[in-house]
């Protein structure tokens, strides 16, 4: 019997559309950060997308609550947000809210995204 990932075994604490609308959002980051790698935060309830070690390499996150899922963009409030995604009243941070697959298909999370790994790249440089 194969042993369960550290994603499953995060995954498994939380309700059907919690695991669901994360499954949707895992697949997506995927496909929007290409080559991304994929950590798991147990103690903060996480998982990390990051092209680096530490800190320094993070693109976002996905934060997990029994209600919802958020989309966290590393240092979103340099960011442009025309289409007002971001929400979160933290000095650096912010996220997008998630509450079923669908959000995945807001106008403008693309080009958030592609916006963050821009940013994440010139810091990189």
């Amino acid at each position: 019997m194969t042993r369960p990932s550290k994603v499953d075994e995060l995954l498994v604490r939380y309700p059907e559309q919690v695991r669901e609308t994360a499954s949707a959002a895992r697949s997506f980051l995927k496909n929007a950060l290409p080559d991304i790698a994929e950590s798991v935060d147990e103690s903060a309830k996480l998982l990390g997308y990051r092209y680096g070690p530490g800190y320094k390499g993070l693109v976002c996150t996905l934060i997990l609550s029994q209600k919802e899922v958020k989309l966290g963009i590393f240092r979103g409030t340099e960011l442009p947000d025309p289409q007002r995604l971001m929400t979160g009243a933290g000095k650096v941070h912010r996220h997008v809210p998630l509450r079923s697959a669908a959000d995945l298909e807001q106008p403008g999370l693309k080009a958030l995204l592609a916006a963050a790994l821009a940013a994440w790249k010139a810091r990189n440089a």
